[in-house]
């Protein structure tokens, strides 16, 4: 009899199990972008041999197919540093209107790490910030510019984790939008790649990427100082677009790079580079760009999640500019085809848990009633 109780529970709690894992969308699955990006630290390539890099992880892949074309550890979470200011534009520059004014604060100015040099009192554009945080990766100007916008640096850490969701970067978490060092805060070579991408397809951040010098009004004085991009390779590199550098004690050097050659467009992240983080980019595209014909994807850059279109707002209200578009209610649904017992278990699934759960529990008690005539015996 017990041996039946067990066989009944057991029944029910192997059905409810997966019941569970189901419902909430916990199923098997291989990595984001396929099955050969892993966070091995192994180098992944289909074609040619790529040269020898020092970072512990990269991703090279083709912006426009989203193919990735050789990757090594790419889903290995590491720290970002700065590059993960392409994460903190994707969400001001559609929020922000560019010719707003912002003032400097103490905060702006106080803050630790690089520095535009953004000061109290002084009176910049959304415009200047905007260039001051991608060419001299200015903490002060990032600070600026999500104290600027509703709900200030909270709101913003929040848009930035939600953001990440959107485009399906799962390997980051955001704790501070400058990129500096943080608990909890990582990223990966694979995710900066997406943050690329969805970058480059904006005109306003592919400008900013792609800017070599701009001038910052000086504190106290009249005129201004010039100010140049960090990113090495918009000096060097023919055909290079830019994007962001990084640099943390702890995540030492990091680096989103792209470049346009031969009617392809290419992006290169790399993390937890000792140095020479410039010299590796640049071979790794040099190397892509000479062997596209022979090479074979290994993977993909994940496209932005339908489930989650984006909120339909017009107009400019409270220093924010927000787009047009539209989006449906209820999503057309894809349409998946199961064979006989994939239908069979499919149904079985949508039965509920209580349901598997209660024969066993209506038999115990059935048999926990003992009849009352064996119950005389034994007094």
């Amino acid at each position: 009899m017990r041996l039946l109780l067990s066989a009944c529970a057991t029944a029910a709690l192997v059905v409810a199990g997966p019941l569970t894992a189901t419902a909430a969308g916990q199923g098997p699955q291989g990595p984001v972008g396929g099955d050969l990006l892993t966070a091995k630290p192994t180098v992944v390539a289909d074609g040619a041999a790529p040269p020898a890099v020092q970072a512990s992880a990269y991703v090279v892949a083709d912006v426009d197919t989203g193919d990735v074309l050789v990757a090594k550890a790419p889903h290995a979470k590491l720290r970002p540093a700065s590059t993960l200011k392409t994460l903190t534009a994707l969400v001001l520059l559609p929020r922000l209107k560019k010719t707003d004014p912002v003032v400097g604060t103490d905060a702006d100015a106080g803050i630790i790490g690089s520095k535009v040099g953004v000061y109290p009192g002084l009176r910049y554009t959304v415009d200047l910030l905007f260039q001051g945080m991608f060419l001299a990766s200015g903490n002060d100007a990032v600070h600026a510019l999500a104290a600027h916008d509703q709900g200030g640096i909270p709101a913003t850490i929040q848009r930035m984790n939600q953001k990440a969701k959107e485009i399906g970067a799962q390997d980051t978490h955001v704790t501070d939008p400058t990129g500096l060092d943080a608990d909890g805060q990582f990223s990966s070579a694979y995710d900066l790649a997406l943050f690329a991408q969805a970058g480059l397809a904006r005109p306003d951040f592919a400008k900013y990427a792609a800017t070599k010098y701009t001038a910052f009004p000086n504190a106290g004085k009249s005129g201004t100082y010039q100010v140049a991009n960090q990113n090495k390779l918009l000096f060097s590199y023919d055909g290079a677009l830019g994007v962001k550098t990084g640099y943390t004690t702890l995540a030492r050097n990091t680096f989103i790079g792209a470049a346009r050659r031969n009617g392809h467009t290419l992006v290169v992240t790399l993390m937890n580079a000792p140095h020479g983080v410039t010299e590796d980019a640049s071979n790794l595209l040099t190397w892509t760009f000479k062997n596209y014909t022979k090479l074979n994807p290994v993977g993909t850059l994940v496209k932005p999640a339908a489930a989650v279109p984006p909120k339909a707002e017009t107009g400019t209200t409270e220093g924010k500019i927000t787009t047009g578009t539209t989006s449906t209610a209820h999503p057309p649904r894809s349409r998946t085809v199961l064979n006989p017992g994939q239908a069979v278990q499919s149904i079985a699934f949508r039965v509920p848990a209580w349901v598997y759960a209660a024969p066993p529990v209506l038999l115990l008690g059935l048999f926990l009633r003992r009849p009352k005539a064996l119950r005389r015996r034994r007094h």
